[in-house]
C-alpha cells in the first residue's frame, strides 16, 4: 500500500486538491499532479539528506502548502512524518525530538532554532529551492510498497494530565480514515472542506487533507490566525461545504460573530472536547445548521460521532461509527482495539497496549438508541456529598449566561463534602464580584440540578490551554489547592 498511488493517482491530474491562502492573502490553487510532482522532487530531497524508510522527519510548519508537501514525501518513501504545532516552546521541541530522534526536520528558520544540535534541518528557504522548476534537483523517490503495519505517523497527546506521549500510527492508520471521512466528516465528491486546526494535532493529521481527498473533496488550507469577522468571511467567499472546528472556535463565533447563512455550508462537525448544546443551538437559528458534535483520541483516533443521516442529539458525542465497537464499564468509555482500525501501534517510549479493550480515561453514558453522553475525564469527575458532578454540565449550564464566555468547573476540598464545585469563569460582559457570582450560582440551579451549582466562583481574564485548545483542569485544580 502507499497514499501516494492509492489516494492521489486516482484523480485526473489537473483537479483540485489543495487551496491554500497565505498570511498576506495570497490564494492559490493546487491539483492533484502538482502535488504528486512537488512532494516527489521533495522526497528526493529529503533522501539527498540521508533521509531513509522507517527514519522520522519532524516538521514545524504552520498551515502551508510546505506542510501537506512534507508529509505527503514522507509517505511516498515510507518515512514517518511528525508534524509538530508551530506554537511549541523550546521545551515542547526538545521533548519531541528527545522522543522521536528525527533525521530531519523541516520548518522556519526561526522555529529550527528550537531544535537541540545535531538534529538535521531544511529551512522553508531550501525547500522553496526543491520547488524551483528553474533549478537542477534530486531524482524523486521511488513510491515505497509498504505494509499496513509500517510506521506513518506521530501525533504527541495533548499533555492535560502531565507530559506529552508521543503515539505512533501504522500506515493503515491513512485508509482507516475513510469511515469517519464519510459516515461523520460527511464530505462529498467535488466539494470543499475546511478543517481549521492547527499542524501537528490529530484531528489535523487526518482531516485537513487526508479525510477530504478520501471522499473525493478538495482542501482549504489558511494560514491565518483566528479571526470571528475573518472566518466566516473566507467561509462564505471561498463556499465551503464543509467545515471542522474546534469547540473553542464554535464558541467565540457564537459569542463574537455576525453569524448569517451560508448558502454553501453543507455540514458542520465539531472534535477535540465535548460542545456545549446551547453553542449548537446558536447556529441552529444563525446560520440554518446544526454542528455534529464527535469524540476521538489520540492513540484511538476518530471513535463516535453524530454520524451522515442521523438525529443530532446537542451535547452527545454521537454514536460509534460503523464496524467499531464500545462498552462502558463503571461508566469508562473502553474501545476495542480490533474493532478500531484506526487504533495506535505504541508510545515512541516503547509501551504499547495489548490488552483487547482500551480504557479512554472519559467518563460517558448512553441512552436508550446508542447515543454516547460525555461526562468529563475520569480524573476530573466531582465527588460532592455521595453525587457525581461531570464538569461539563457546570460549565454548559453556565455557558448559557449572557455574561459569561468561557468557562471551567473543577473540584475543590470541602471538610464536609468532601468536594464542592468551583467554577473558573472569563466574562464576556458584567463586572466580576460577589454580586455575579451569586447570580451565576442562582442561574446554574435553575439550569442544572441544584446540587450541581458552584459554591466557589472565581473570575479569570484567561483559562490555561494546551496548545490544541483544551482546558488544563489539573493545573486549576492544583491552584485551587495551593
Amino acid at each position: 500500500m502507499n497514499f501516494i498511488e492509492d489516494v492521489l493517482e486516482r484523480f485526473p491530474s489537473a483537479r483540485p486538491a489543495l487551496v491554500t491562502i497565505s498570511n498576506q492573502g495570497e490564494r492559490r490553487e493546487w491539483g492533484f499532479g502538482e502535488l504528486i510532482a512537488r512532494s516527489a522532487g521533495l522526497s528526493g530531497a529529503f533522501a539527498a539528506r540521508g533521509v531513509r524508510r522507517g527514519d522520522v522527519v519532524m516538521t514545524l510548519i504552520g498551515n502551508r502548502v510546505e506542510w501537506v508537501l512534507a508529509m505527503l514525501a514522507c509517505w511516498r518513501t515510507g518515512a514517518i512524518a511528525l508534524p509538530c504545532n508551530t506554537q511549541l516552546r523550546r521545551h515542547d521541541v526538545e521533548l519531541r525530538a528527545a522522543a522521536a530522534n528525527p533525521a530531519l526536520c523541516v520548518g522556519a528558520e526561526a522555529l529550527l532554532g528550537l531544535l537541540p544540535g545535531g538534529v538535521p534541518t531544511m529551512t522553508l528557504g531550501e525547500v522553496a529551492e526543491v520547488m524551483d522548476e528553474e533549478r537542477a534537483q534530486e531524482a524523486p523517490a521511488e513510491i515505497a510498497d509498504l505494509h499496513p503495519t509500517d510506521g506513518a505517523l506521530i501525533v504527541f497527546t495533548s499533555g492535560t494530565t502531565g507530559e506529552p506521549r508521543g503515539a505512533l500510527h501504522p500506515q493503515r492508520y491513512l485508509a482507516a480514515q475513510r469511515t469517519q471521512a464519510e459516515h461523520w466528516l460527511g464530505a462529498r465528491e467535488g466539494e470543499l472542506v475546511w478543517c481549521t486546526t492547527a499542524t501537528g494535532w490529530s484531528k489535523s493529521a487526518r482531516n485537513v487533507f487526508v479525510a477530504p481527498w478520501l471522499c473525493g473533496a478538495a482542501a482549504l488550507l489558511h494560514e491565518g490566525r483566528f479571526d470571528p469577522a475573518e472566518r466566516l468571511e473566507l467561509l462564505e467567499r471561498e463556499r465551503v461545504n464543509v467545515v471542522c472546528q474546534a469547540p473553542t472556535e464554535y464558541r467565540m463565533l457564537a459569542k463574537r460573530g455576525e453569524l448569517r447563512p451560508l448558502p454553501a455550508l453543507r455540514r458542520m462537525v465539531s472534535a477535540g472536547e465535548a460542545l456545549n448544546p446551547e453553542v449548537i443551538e446558536v447556529f441552529r437559528d444563525g446560520l440554518g445548521r446544526e454542528i455534529c458534535d464527535g469524540y476521538g483520541q489520540t492513540e484511538t483516533g476518530h471513535v463516535s460521532g453524530n454520524l451522515v443521516g442521523d438525529e443530532v442529539r446537542y451535547g452527545s458525542m454521537g454514536r460509534p461509527l460503523p464496524g467499531f465497537e464500545v462498552r462502558i464499564i463503571d461508566g469508562e468509555l473502553q474501545v476495542n482495539r480490533d474493532r478500531c482500525p484506526t487504533f495506535f501501534s505504541r508510545y515512541l517510549d516503547g509501551d504499547s497496549f495489548e490488552g483487547e479493550w482500551w480504557p479512554t480515561g472519559d467518563v460517558v453514558s448512553e441512552d436508550e438508541d446508542g447515543y454516547l453522553w460525555y461526562e468529563g475525564r475520569r480524573d476530573d469527575l466531582i465527588l460532592s456529598a455521595g453525587y457525581r458532578i461531570g464538569p461539563f454540565e457546570v460549565e454548559s449550564a453556565l455557558l448559557t449566561h449572557p455574561a459569561v464566555a468561557e468557562a471551567a468547573a473543577v473540584a475543590a476540598p470541602d471538610p464536609d463534602r468532601g468536594s464542592v464545585v468551583r467554577a473558573i469563569v472569563v466574562l464576556r460582559q458584567g463586572e466580576p464580584g460577589d454580586a455575579l457570582a451569586r447570580q451565576l450560582q442562582e442561574h446554574c440551579k435553575r439550569v442544572a440540578a441544584p446540587y450541581k451549582f458552584p459554591r466557589i466562583v472565581e473570575f479569570a481574564d484567561e483559562l490555561p490551554k494546551t496548545a490544541s485548545g483544551k482546558i488544563k483542569r489539573a493545573e486549576l485544580r492544583a491552584a485551587g489547592t495551593s
